[in-house]
Formats: structure tokens, C-alpha cells, sequence
């Protein structure tokens, strides 16, 4: 290991803003409020549901993920704008980095899910009940966050024994892969391979196995003759399209390019997007193109309002009682 694994490393945040930062620190706490509350509140609506087709038991865990992963990447980001930087341990740095290439991992293996779920949907409606039952879901969404938490431990593994010059400061408000490799002594192209191969296992095969869902999908609405049911089709599909392709867009901008490009300015403003802008995007995109979602979130709010009017008309009965 480095010679950080004793004195740990300094995230720089957005140091160079400093007019910038009370107005930064607003702006990131609001979102992330915003952020959190969207995604308890889908969250709950769908535990509280008593029978939860595929698609909303996927929902549930793509919210939990992103409650996850808000709370592993915002709270030190927030820090950081309150002073100079903020200071995290090597055994920090290396967990936060853990965790948030797992969480985002498992969210693309879960994507791949929800796709394949959507083909089974669309081109075998008749086996859908059959195929898609409660325990294959159960083994996708298993699946999903092992095979993130796999891929992880192996990349931070190998990041973290590698050789660190003297600076121990990361340039960002978190630590992000290529922030952490940048500062590597290392300069020979050994040095991508694992990134390399996390970005193949975690980007480029779940990646690969949506189109082929979507691909599928495509050639079974060929063969619908009503432009209302080819319509009706893929609105099922448009919130999940939708979502994997911020997704997809935003983890392919940041780490899908060779290390003589990286640019601490670019890498931070599209950190804050992927980390701040898309998590609060998801429950909107979902909770508003998705039926089933906004007709749980319907339920909600109806035992809501009976829940309020039962303790309304319990408290006038006591107010009732008192008047004796």
C-alpha cells in the first residue's frame, strides 16, 4: 500500500469556489433533502403495497439503492464545502469508493433486470405470471447487488495497493476512481486495467444485455399491426429507457476514456450530476411514466386521508366527551 494508509488523503471539494460555497452547500443540502424524501416516499409506498407485480418490487430496490447511495456520496461532499476540503482515512476512502462502485454496479445489473422484465412483459404476456415470479425476482435483485459488491471489492482492491506519490490531496469531493488513480505513481497502462475491467463487468454487460432485451422488443412491436397497442407497448418501457440512459450516459462520460484525458474540473461537474442531478430525477421520471407506481403512490395518499380523518373524528369525540 501507499504512504497515505497513515495519514489518509484531503478532499479538495470545491475549494476554488470559495465565494461560491455558502450558496454550493444550500443548493447540494436542498437536493439531497428533495432526493431523500422522493425515494423514502416511493419506497414506503411500495413496502406498505400488499401484492407487488415485478416491476414495483424493482422500483423498491432501485430506490433503496439510491437512498444508499445519496447517503455514501452527499454528506462528506457537504463537509467539504464548509472549510478548505475535508480530511477521510485510506480505510474511508477505500469504503466510500467501495461502496459507491457496488451501489452503482448493482443498480446497472438491476437495470438489466427491469429490461429483461419488460421483454418477458411485452413478447411472452401469456408466461409473464409463470416466468416472472416472485422467486426470480427475488434472485435478480440478489443477483444485482452481489455481483455489484463482487466487482467492487476486486476494483478497490486493486486500487488501493497501488503505489501513491507523495500528494495526498484527491481533487474532488469524494473518491472517485479516476480522482484516487490520479494519483498513483504508476504511469504505465497496467494502471486502467482495473477500471478497465470493472467498466466491462458493470457497464458494457449489463449494457449489452438491455439492447438485446430492447432489441427483442423492438422486433415484437414490428409485428403489431395498431399503432395504439405498439404505443400503449412501449409506454411500459419509456420510464426505464429513460432512466438507464442517464444512467448509462453519465457512468460512460466519467469512466469510459484512457487516464491522459482526465480532467479533475470536467470529472467533478459531471460527478455532480451523476451523483446529485439523476437521483432525485429517478422517483420523477418513475413515479410520473410509471402507472403502477403512481397508482401506489394514489394508495398512499388515500389511507393517508382516512388514517387523518379516523384520529380527526377520535379527537372530536374526545373533545366531545370533555364538554360532560
Amino acid at each position: 500500500m501507499g504512504t497515505n494508509a497513515t495519514m489518509g488523503f484531503l478532499l479538495l471539494g470545491f475549494s476554488e469556489l470559495l465565494r461560491l460555497r455558502a450558496l454550493l452547500f444550500l443548493i447540494f443540502l436542498t437536493v439531497h433533502l428533495a432526493t431523500l424524501a422522493e425515494n423514502v416516499v416511493i419506497f414506503m409506498a411500495v413496502v406498505m403495497e400488499p401484492s407487488r407485480p415485478p416491476m414495483l418490487f424493482f422500483l423498491c430496490q432501485l430506490s433503496a439503492i439510491e437512498l444508499c447511495y445519496t447517503l455514501v456520496i452527499v454528506p462528506k461532499a457537504l463537509l467539504s464545502l464548509t472549510a478548505d476540503g475535508s480530511t477521510i482515512s485510506f480505510i474511508g476512502c477505500a469504503a466510500q469508493m467501495h461502496l459507491f462502485v457496488a451501489l452503482g454496479g448493482a443498480e446497472c445489473f438491476l437495470l438489466a433486470a427491469m429490461s429483461y422484465d419488460r421483454y418477458v412483459a411485452i413478447c411472452q404476456p401469456l408466461h409473464y405470471v409463470a416466468v416472472m415470479s416472485e422467486g426470480l425476482c427475488l434472485k435478480l435483485s440478489v443477483a444485482s447487488c452481489l455481483g455489484g459488491f463482487a466487482v467492487a471489492l476486486g476494483l478497490t482492491v486493486a486500487v488501493f495497493h497501488l503505489p501513491f506519490c507523495q500528494s495526498h490531496h484527491i481533487n474532488h469531493f469524494f473518491c472517485d476512481v479516476p480522482a484516487v488513480l490520479h494519483l498513483a505513481c504508476t504511469q504505465n497502462y497496467t494502471l486502467e486495467l482495473p477500471l478497465l475491467a470493472a467498466c466491462v463487468l458493470l457497464l458494457l454487460l449489463p449494457f449489452l444485455l438491455i439492447l438485446t432485451s430492447y432489441a427483442c422488443i423492438a422486433t415484437a412491436l414490428l409485428h403489431v399491426r395498431s399503432s395504439m397497442g405498439r404505443g400503449k407497448a412501449f409506454s411500459t418501457c419509456s420510464s426505464h429507457l429513460a432512466i438507464t440512459l442517464l444512467h448509462y450516459g453519465c457512468a460512460t462520460f466519467m469512466y469510459i476514456h484512457p487516464k491522459s484525458s482526465y480532467s479533475p474540473a470536467r470529472d467533478k461537474m459531471v460527478s455532480l450530476v451523476y451523483t446529485n442531478i439523476t437521483p432525485l430525477l429517478y422517483p420523477l421520471i418513475y413515479s410520473l411514466r410509471n402507472k403502477e407506481i403512481r397508482g401506489v403512490l394514489r394508495k398512499m395518499l388515500r389511507r393517508k386521508r382516512i388514517a387523518q380523518l379516523n384520529w380527526d373524528t377520535i379527537r372530536a369525540v374526545i373533545c366531545g366527551c370533555g364538554k360532560f
